[in-house]
């Protein structure tokens, strides 16, 4: 609150007229993406968007704390704007306030008018019910009436675990309110300003009370649990854009979620409606799971650094830039990313309520036995084969001992490229390099790539959202036609310890053991 108030007091100092606060200050990311662009008529759209966040880290007075701008698209902040913002903070001299400003209750919906002293000028503060745009906007996409269908069938339970961030009161606004479920089918939904205690990020290692009721450890792997496991299970980040989808001692890997989405977006009525799907799009590390797929349906497909600002400015090629439409657009990255055009960032509860559609249409004969989350995902890949994938997080690392290690690379990969490790050779070595084809900007190192021939791959990256040290996030990823069934783990051995040594870790860290894999 206190946060609030002080940039409504420097926004009325600085010539602002109008502010719109989500109600008890809690707007979801996506949903502040969906106010900007859904909200009032076009003479009263807002400009601009302040979201405070600790994202997918801890949060509380003593963890993270993040301000992020968001723009009139909806979208996050472009480059060229943070590195004007980022220019000012080395030359700033002194900021302007309006002390004198009352504190705005925030507690409450509803419009306050404050008026100068000479009549000179007037701001008006509204505080708007948080749930209600997004919340609307949501029910225009996805076919309700089907899901409720689902979720009311005798043989179909879920479990929607909000770990105390945001996302609470838009999970309770969809699934209590508009569709009727009970409220046991949320967990950890009334937000709290630290998440209540725990770390809010939706992976099997943080969302352990979820996986656990799911039926799985924090590797995916099935345990024995008493009583019935729920058909299908979710989770939310801090400030609800992430997203993570299991099923019955099932875990969907965020790469293997995006592609099967796209594979089944005419399931969804906002895409079989504007005449399809046109255009899909993955961060770089994503695995390629979505690209057999784009290459299957012909739709456009681009692989653009990770930050969703490179796919908004895909979404709004025509519309702001004057190229070619690629919308309707689905576009995903590896850390649980997941969303559409509909609005301007990844969007967590839209990538829950996608699953629900997608598997309501896969059962719309309620006489049959339930198709299952397991089902549809090894249906997916018996089609498109299997893109064996995990991540490894190793956090809190010295950042300029990780720096030396990703230069070290960096400076190995003519050396490296064509080289033989154990039973791969290394096709190309490279840091990844982005030009933008709908405004030209460039994005270089962008994270260290060893391209196998056989198109397995490595890449290391450093995290830009990490929030003590540093974050190296190595990534392993090998493609399979027909071992469809075998564990992670196996089919991976070999590139991960190649992996390990290629990046010599071990020397540059002092660890070889993540805290995280995923």
């Amino acid at each position: 609150d206190k946060a609030i108030q002080t940039i409504i007091k420097m926004g009325v100092a600085n010539g602002v007229k109008r502010f719109w606060i989500g109600e008890n200050g809690l707007l979801s990311t996506p949903a502040v993406s969906a106010t900007i662009r859904e909200r009032g008529p076009v003479w009263q759209k807002a400009f601009g968007a302040f979201i405070l966040t600790a994202s997918h880290n801890p949060g509380g007075p003593e963890e993270d704390f993040g301000i992020k701008y968001n723009t009139q698209n909806g979208g996050p902040a472009p480059e060229y704007l943070m590195q004007a913002t980022y220019a000012n903070t080395t030359s700033i001299k002194g900021y302007k306030i309006c002390s004198d400003f009352p504190d705005i209750d925030i507690t409450k919906a509803g419009s306050t008018a404050v008026a100068a002293d000479d009549g000179s000028s007037s701001v008006v503060v509204e505080v708007i019910p948080a749930t209600q745009n997004h919340v609307a906007l949501l029910k225009t996409i996805f076919d309700f009436d089907a899901i409720k269908g689902l979720l009311d069938r005798e043989d179909f339970t879920m479990v929607y675990d909000s770990m105390h961030g945001v996302n609470g009161p838009f999970a309770k606004a969809v699934f209590v309110d508009e569709l009727g479920q009970p409220e046991s089918v949320l967990t950890n939904h009334i937000p709290k300003d630290d998440f209540n205690g725990g770390h809010a990020d939706p992976n099997l290692t943080y969302a352990k009370e979820l996986v656990a009721t799911m039926g799985l450890d924090k590797k995916g792997n099935k345990i024995d649990v008493s009583g019935p496991i729920p058909s299908f299970g979710a989770a939310a980040d801090g400030d609800g854009d992430r997203n993570m989808i299991l099923g019955t001692q099932f875990f969907v890997t965020p790469s293997d979620s995006l592609a099967v989405i796209v594979a089944n977006a005419n399931c969804i009525p906002f895409f079989s409606t504007q005449g399809g799907l046109k255009a899909v799009a993955r961060s770089m590390p994503t695995s390629g799971a979505v690209d057999l797929v784009a290459k299957d349906l012909n739709l456009d497909f681009f692989e653009t650094p990770t930050g969703w600002k490179f796919f908004g400015n895909l979404m709004d090629s025509k519309v702001i830039f004057k190229g070619k439409d690629y919308t309707p657009f689905i576009c995903g990255e590896e850390s649980f990313g997941t969303g559409s055009d509909h609005v301007r960032e990844k969007d967590g509860i839209w990538a829950v309520l996608a699953w629900l559609n997608i598997l309501a249409a896969h059962n719309a004969d309620a006489s049959k036995p339930l198709v299952t989350v397991e089902d549809i995902v090894t249906k997916h890949w018996t089609k498109y084969g299997r893109n064996y994938y995990c991540r490894w997080d190793f956090e809190g690392v010295d950042k300029a001992s990780a720096t030396a290690m990703m230069d070290k690379m960096r400076g190995d990969t003519s050396t490296n490229t064509g080289r033989t490790v154990g039973s791969y050779t290394i096709a190309t070595a490279d840091d990844f390099k982005y030009v933008d084809p709908v405004d030209g900007s460039v994005a270089q190192k962008q994270g260290i790539r060893f391209l196998m021939s056989d198109g397995s791959r490595i890449i290391f990256r450093l995290s830009g959202t990490a929030g003590s040290g540093a974050t190296v996030r190595m990534y392993i990823e090998a493609y399979e036609s027909e071992k469809l069934d075998s564990s992670v783990a196996s089919a991976l051995e070999e590139l991960t310890k190649i992996a390990l040594e290629l990046c010599d870790i071990k020397t540059f860290c002092g660890t070889e053991t993540p805290t995280v894999i995923t």
